[in-house]
This record gives C-alpha cells, sequence and structure tokens, in this order.
C-alpha cells in the first residue's frame, strides 16, 4: 500500500526483499563443484569461530573454571544435563553426547548469524545445512537401532511395534516405515529451514523498510514511520535470538528422542 501511494506520486518506490537475496553471487570458484557464495563463506566462517572458540576456552582447563573456560562448561552441561541425560540416561547420553553437541552448537552457531551485522543471514535458510543435519541424525538413527537390537529386530520393531495385531501389518508397515525412515528427516529439514528463512525475511523486510523511509521516501511526511520500522526490527532481532537457540535444542532434543526410540521395542 505504501509503495503503490509512493509511486502513484512519483516517488521512489519501495522492494520488497524476495527469496533471490538467499542464492547470492558466487565470490571463488566460479562454475566448478567448489563454488563458494556468501552462505558458504558464512558456514566455513562459524565453522571456525567455534573451533577456536572451545579452543580457547578448554585449552587449560581449571578446577574451579573461571571467565571464558566457566561460560564453555556451562554451555556444554546444557546440552549434556537438559538434552543427552535427560532423555538417554547418564550411560547412553554419555556415549552420544558427541553428537549432541555438534548438533545444538552448529546449528545455533549457524542459526545467529542471521542477527550478527555484516553477515545478516541465517546459514540455515537454505536448504543444504539443514538437510545435512537431518541426514546425520537419520544415520546415527539407524546405526544406534542396529547396534542396540540387531538389524532384523531393529527393522521389525520399528515397522511394526510389538502388541499390534498381525492383521494389521499391512496398514502399520507402509504408515511407521514412512513416519520413521521418510517423515522424520523431512520434517527435521523443514522445521528448522522454515522457521530461520522467515525470520531472516522479516528482519530483512523491516530493516530495508527503515532505510527506505529515511533515505529514499523523500517525504517528510512519512519519515517518522520509519521509526516504528526500526523499532520492530530491533525487537524481531531479539526475538530472532531466541529463535536461534530454541531451534538448536528442539533440533538436539528431537534427535535425542530418535535415538532413545530405536535402542528400545516400543511397546
Amino acid at each position: 500500500m505504501l509503495a503503490a501511494t509512493l509511486a502513484a506520486g512519483g516517488a521512489p518506490e519501495f522492494h520488497a526483499p524476495g527469496l533471490e537475496e538467499f542464492y547470492p553471487a558466487a565470490v571463488l570458484f566460479e562454475g566448478t563443484i567448489f563454488e563458494i557464495n556468501r552462505i558458504m563463506l558464512i558456514r566455513l566462517l562459524v565453522v571456525l569461530a567455534l573451533s577456536l572458540f572451545f579452543i580457547f576456552a578448554l585449552r587449560r582447563t581449571r578446577l574451579v573454571p573461571r571467565g571464558l573456560q566457566n561460560f564453555a562448561e556451562w554451555c556444554l552441561d546444557f546440552v549434556r544435563l537438559q538434552i543427552a541425560e535427560e532423555i538417554l540416561g547418564k550411560v547412553q547420553g554419555r556415549r552420544f553426547l558427541p553428537v549432541l553437541m555438534i548438533l545444538f552448537f552448529g546449528i545455533f552457531g549457524m542459526n545467529i548469524t542471521g542477527v550478527i551485522p555484516f553477515l545478516n543471514i541465517g546459514a540455515t535458510s537454505l536448504i543444504g545445512f539443514p538437510l545435512v543435519m537431518a541426514l546425520f541424525v537419520w544415520v546415527v538413527f539407524i546405526v544406534a537401532g542396529i547396534k542396540a537390537q540387531g538389524g532384523g529386530a531393529f527393522l521389525k520393531n520399528t515397522v511394526m511395534p510389538p502388541g499390534v495385531p498381525g492383521w494389521m501389518a499391512p496398514i502399520m508397515i507402509p504408515i511407521e516405515f514412512a513416519s520413521a525412515f521418510v517423515v522424520r528427516p523431512f520434517s527435521l529439514t523443514v522445521r528448522l529451514l522454515a522457521n530461520m528463512l522467515a525470520g531472516h525475511i522479516i528482519l530483512v523486510l523491516f530493516f530495508s523498510a527503515t532505510h527506505f523511509l529515511f533515505f529514499e521516501a523523500g517525504s517528510a511526511l512519512i519519515a517518522p514511520a520509519g521509526l516504528l520500522t526500526l523499532t520492530m526490527g530491533f525487537a524481531f532481532t531479539l526475538f530472532e535470538i531466541m529463535v536461534a537457540v530454541l531451534q538448536a535444542y528442539i533440533f538436539t532434543l528431537l534427535a535425542a528422542v530418535y535415538i532413545d526410540l530405536s535402542q528400545h521395542a516400543e511397546h
């Protein structure tokens, strides 16, 4: 409505952000299988930043942690206590803790880039990374189930839970197979992707509208509206920080639940 009004008056027209910004031009190795664009650079930067953070935080551990070590241990304990041991128990929680740590901190790191100045896009806003994380969980889920129950028992108990009458097999088997082996990785991928993509679009919309209203609209009458979009942009930035943490937590929690289910016959 605002864009149409301004255009009718001959003023510059506001162009809302679109999906094209999720496919930036190549920065390095254009036209090859190693092509790197801005989002790939951000992903590589996140991996480097996470690695350096834990290396420096834990390189000289003390019995009584202080400073960066204290913060790093608090983060690690959150995943260990609130996800791994809460869902899998102490023994299995310790066994799968490295997997869950990779998921939580990797996803959080890729999510939070959406609100970091000069990066300004979540590295999970394209399907590649969420899909890789979901397939990683899928593989761990299957391997854990086969090791715990044996291949035949794992498949049988997954597609035909114990206690279900045999005559229901033609109905239950395709439903349970699709649920365990197709829907789970698909839902993990789409949940993470959709939340981060939508959040990025809304943030860009607020701040691009702010820039347009302040500097390009050419009308002192509507410039104050930029204060509203700026305020909403900052408020939504805080919300996106919460979403970045929450999505990492939910993804990792579901991964732990799936791993736990794979190791036991469902009753």
